[in-house]
This record gives C-alpha cells, sequence and structure tokens, in this order.
C-alpha cells in the first residue's frame, strides 16, 4: 500500500490523467491534479480526496508554483518536446520520480519509414510485434514524433531522479479527445446499412486503454527505475475486430464489409485504425516489470460509445470532437461510400 506518498499530475483533466488519479487514489496516494482548467476533474475525483490545481505550463514558473514543496512522484502526460522535458528538469530536484507519457509513433522502420510521413513515403514496415529496442526518428521539431523522441532525450539524459517513459498506441477512453470510435459509433447512429472496411477489415493498429496506462504506472512508481516501455491493450484486435465490438454494444444490425483494395491511403472504408502492415507493440518489458494489464478493448467499450453518443447529441459531432474534425480527409464521406460498396468488389470483413 502506497499511504503517505504523494503525487503531482499534470494535465489530470484529460483522458488518461483521471484514469492515472483514480488508480493512484485506490493505492492510498494523495494526489494533487495540474491542469489549464479547460477540462475540470470529476466530482467524484475530488470527493475523493484529490486537489486541483489551474496552471498554463508556459507561463513562466507556473509549473514551479504548482509543485510547490514537491512530491514523491510527478507524472506528466502532455509534455510534448524538448521545452517541456527542460520544463521537467527544472523540478526534479523536489521530486522522487518522474514518468513521462511519450508515444509509440516515435518507431521508425529500416528505410526510415514513419508514421508521421507515411502519406509521403508509405507505411513502415515494423517487426510485429515491436520492441522497445526498435529504431526511432531523430529528435528535433519537424513532427510529433520528432518532438516526443526530443522530450525523451532531454528527460532520460539529464534527470536525476528515475524516470520511466511509457509509449502507448492508439489510446482509448471516455473523455477522449480525439475518440476513435466515434468513426463506427455515427455511422451506426446514423443508421448506415453497410459499413465499408479497408483492407478487409484484418488492420491491426494497436490499442490502449486508459485503465491499462494507468496500471502501468502505479507499477513504475512501486518500483522505481530508469526505462522506456510499450504499454498496450493485451490484445492487438483488428479492425474487424473493432467494429465488431462496436455494433454488439450499438445493436447495429448492419453489415460489416472489408474491401479487397490494397492501396494506401485507402480510398474507402479508412478507419483510424486502418494501416497496411501490422502495429502492435510487444508488452514484454512492462510484464516483466511486474504489469498485468486490467482491462481489454472489450470491456471499455460499452462506456466509450455511451460517452461519445451523450457528447454529440444535439449538436455538431466537429464541435464535440475537434482534433477528429482535424482529420485531412473527409471521415463520413458516405456519398463515396455508397458509390464504392456499389462497384467494388466486397466481401463481409471476418473478425
Amino acid at each position: 500500500m502506497a499511504m503517505g506518498r504523494s503525487a503531482i499530475v499534470l494535465g489530470g483533466g484529460g483522458q488518461i490523467g483521471r484514469a492515472v488519479t483514480r488508480r493512484l487514489l485506490d493505492a492510498g496516494w494523495a494526489v494533487k491534479v495540474v491542469g489549464r482548467g479547460r477540462r475540470p476533474l470529476p466530482a467524484a475525483l475530488i470527493e475523493r480526496g484529490a486537489t486541483f490545481m489551474t496552471a498554463d505550463r508556459t507561463a513562466p514558473d507556473a509549473l514551479r508554483r504548482a509543485v510547490g514543496a514537491g512530491a514523491d512522484a510527478l507524472i506528466d502526460v502532455t509534455a510534448y518536446d524538448a521545452e517541456d522535458g527542460r520544463q521537467l528538469l527544472e523540478l526534479q530536484r523536489d521530486i522522487g520520480a518522474l514518468l513521462v507519457v511519450s508515444s509509440s509513433s516515435v518507431y521508425r522502420d529500416a528505410e526510415g519509414r514513419t508514421l508521421d510521413e507515411a502519406r509521403q513515403t508509405g507505411f513502415p514496415a515494423l517487426p510485429d510485434p515491436i520492441p522497445e529496442s526498435q529504431a526511432v526518428v531523430e529528435p528535433g521539431d519537424a513532427t510529433y514524433s520528432t518532438r516526443k523522441v526530443a522530450l525523451e532525450r532531454v528527460v532520460l539524459d539529464g534527470a536525476s531522479c528515475p524516470v520511466s517513459v511509457l509509449r502507448p498506441a492508439a489510446i482509448h477512453g471516455p473523455g477522449s479527445t480525439h475518440p476513435r470510435e466515434w468513426w463506427f459509433v455515427k455511422r451506426m447512429l446514423d443508421g448506415r446499412p453497410a459499413i465499408p472496411l479497408a483492407y478487409r477489415g484484418r488492420s491491426r493498429f494497436h490499442t490502449s486503454s486508459v485503465l491499462n496506462i494507468a496500471e502501468l504506472v502505479a507499477v513504475c512508481l512501486d518500483r522505481p527505475g530508469t526505462r522506456i516501455l510499450n504499454i498496450a491493450d493485451p490484445q492487438a484486435l483488428s479492425v474487424g475486430e473493432i467494429g465488431t465490438t462496436i455494433a454488439r454494444r450499438m445493436r447495429f444490425e448492419g453489415a460489416l464489409v472489408g474491401l479487397d483494395d490494397d492501396r494506401f491511403p485507402a480510398p474507402a472504408g479508412r478507419t483510424p485504425w486502418s494501416v497496411p502492415r501490422p502495429f502492435v507493440l510487444d508488452t514484454r518489458a512492462a510484464e516483466a516489470l511486474g504489469y498485468a494489464p486490467v482491462a481489454d478493448y472489450g470491456a471499455t467499450t460499452g462506456e466509450i460509445c455511451d460517452d461519445l453518443a451523450q457528447r454529440a447529441a444535439g449538436r455538431d459531432w466537429r464541435e464535440a470532437f475537434p482534433i477528429l474534425a482535424g482529420y485531412p480527409y473527409d471521415l463520413f464521406d458516405y456519398a463515396a461510400e455508397d458509390e464504392i460498396l456499389a462497384i467494388s468488389p466486397a466481401r463481409r470483413a471476418r473478425s
């Protein structure tokens, strides 16, 4: 039991931060959540003893004031680049251990291909599964992934306290600002009779539940050390399996139709998980540390679907989920789907 220990969660108002806060409260930690105040901490967490402080990390000395006298652990779920890493190093003398959430998008293949540039260079051919030892992009300011690597390098090279860096994949959980499940949920709410799936619905892009991320955070803090760990769900479901799981919750009676077309990017049926090659994380290093998953995709889907339907009810979905609205293609081009379903060889996706 972790009675008497204190933790600070930076960015705690979002889906990862809420899950981490709940998990640490369960373990007896005193938890202070720090955020910009745009997303209030749920009342249930406040009632359980979590405190909330509004702070903008871009403001001078904001994080120093938030940390105050210090804590046994600082968990940063929103750190993005080298500057954010340097901010954390300035706080470390008052922190027992650091934990930083990075991203599995940092991996590159032998040809240098990455997720960030897949539209220009082709989708990377990575090991199945991908170990933490896989090559990563060079640090810099060019892309999301190069910034995440720069963040990792700064904290790992400069910290004098234990640092755990976590690399999740497609994060999911209630309260997401980037809910990939909406691709399916909206179609089902709209009563689409058939939903096309690129690559015959066989794509596997590993998902990471916020509950599993929070569990690994707790394990890392119980076993302080410096390491990089992948974190993902126990199974890497195919898109067809994800769709079937959501359809069951939504009581969808239409068809999931796998398209026989291997082009990338896919011209239709392009879900947020649709990739021409597997992107699956190896989580054995986390398991060797003592981590065991606490949730699989199916166990968490119901709450996610209910949350999405409620948040989008009576409003434009683009307002509800602005990050999804920023995708570089139309997520809901029903006219194109109708056309391709009528003329393309297709078969029902097998899960």
